[in-house]
């Protein structure tokens, strides 16, 4: 179902079967067999591109990327995007499982970290451990205005506790610094580390999804906490020091708090449970951007 396609059509049923034979490496025959089968039947659709980004037939891929493991999905996404491929980091609690497993595969993948200037010391510090130990091709972006000279144009916008002020915090802070890293990156695809279990938007995602033009990668999509946990015992990987302080997810300092018994879900934790999606993480269509009212990174 994989193909090696570097903005180049494979229109031969011979790079077809090459193609598959990659990313389908480790996984059960029948779901090999399966995969031929719907690649000669157009899940690239006639392996046509448009510039650099393949056309695919995101039914079909996401039903064979379901019957393999979460590696040989980022696999997959290397093979069809090549060197349109991006990914994007928080530095959060669990960072470390996403940016050890896709950077063993393609060291040197643009890693995108949106810093908003109001992140807490302890995660610039272990932004900086995990960008040494893992060799990160790391691509900082940041607003165009300061967080001073926010504050002094539009006041300290996560104080009025309303989900408008919220909304446009994070379009200034981290939508537009992330969509402006995509557009200058020239990204056809995005590997992110969205899990369903986080919130009601990313129940409804699959492994591979559309975001505006750009096509969306989720690899531990189906993961657990538990998974995550033994992933991260299994390659030695540090998590970010706040879990010990009762912190399941951690973003900027002053919309990010422990969990605690009363929290219906770990994502009440932020933004004062007003919201649950900072936006980044959101399509940006007209009525995609007003779902942000309600939305649930």
């Amino acid at each position: 179902m994989n193909s090696v396609i570097t903005g180049v059509a494979a229109s031969t049923a011979a790079s077809i079967r090459d193609a598959i034979q990659g990313v389908t490496q480790g996984a059960t025959q029948d779901a090999i067999q399966s995969a031929t089968q719907d690649a000669m039947s157009g899940v690239i659709t006639g392996a046509m591109t448009t510039g650099l980004k393949p056309s695919l037939d995101l039914e079909q891929v996401n039903q064979q990327l379901a019957k393999v493991d979460a590696t040989q999905r980022v696999q997959w996404a290397v093979d069809i995007l090549g060197d349109g491929l991006v990914m994007s980091t928080s530095f959060g609690i669990h960072s470390a499982v996403m940016l050890h497993m896709v950077t063993q595969i393609a060291p040197q993948i643009p890693v995108i970290w949106v810093d908003t200037g109001y992140l807490p010391n302890t995660t610039y510090r272990f932004a900086e451990q995990l960008t040494e130990r893992l060799q990160l091709n790391l691509k900082v972006y940041q607003s165009h205005l300061s967080p001073a000279r926010m504050e002094a144009l539009h006041g300290r916008l996560w104080a009025n506790n309303d989900v408008e002020s919220l909304n446009r915090y994070d379009q200034i802070r981290k939508v537009e610094p992330m969509q402006r890293a995509l557009q200058e990156l020239q990204a056809t695809g995005w590997i992110a580390g969205l899990r369903s279990d986080q919130t009601e938007h990313r129940k409804s995602l699959q492994v591979v999804t559309m975001q505006g033009s750009l096509y969306k990668i989720s690899p531990i999509l189906s993961w657990s906490s538990k998974a995550i946990y033994e992933y991260l015992m299994q390659y030695d990987l540090p998590y970010h020091p706040f879990f010990d302080k009762g912190y399941v997810t951690v973003g900027d300092w002053h919309s990010s708090r422990p969990l605690t018994a009363a929290d219906q879900n770990e994502r009440d934790t932020r933004f004062n449970g007003l919201k649950q999606e900072c936006g980044i993480h959101l399509p940006q269509s007209l009525e995609e951007s007003e779902s942000l009212d309600s939305s649930l990174l």
